[in-house]
């Protein structure tokens, strides 16, 4: 499939914070590894990234640090943190409901109204 999925508005926190539960990552590794994990499905803007992973920041669901990158650049890594893990969970649940009932909607026939 080469069309890419639009992504939902509200998404973008709950991606981000999977994709640093899996490890620590920098900023373009965050990116990359939601493509990956996506099936290349998913292309995040750095636009829309980086003011998403300062926000997480801001509330305290990640943490970082400066380090080297694996082309020896300087880079922020990004954690999960206790909270930002807790958050995860959380959303995951509101958003395989949200899933569930949408399907749920979808599956409505005529004679069942």
């Amino acid at each position: 499939m080469s069309k890419q999925i639009d992504l939902l508005q509200g998404t973008l926190d709950m991606l981000i914070l999977k994709a640093v539960s899996l490890g620590p990552l920098h900023g373009y590794g965050v990116l990359l590894r939601i493509q990956q994990i996506s099936g290349e499905q998913l292309q995040i803007q750095q636009g829309s990234l980086y003011p998403a992973l300062y926000r997480l920041e801001h509330q305290g669901w990640i943490t970082s640090e400066w380090g080297e990158s694996d082309n020896n650049r300087k880079a922020k890594f990004y954690r999960l943190t206790a909270a930002g893990k807790r958050q995860f969970q959380s959303e995951t649940e509101k958003w395989n409901h949200m899933a569930s009932v949408i399907a749920g909607i979808l599956r409505a026939r005529p004679e069942e109204i």
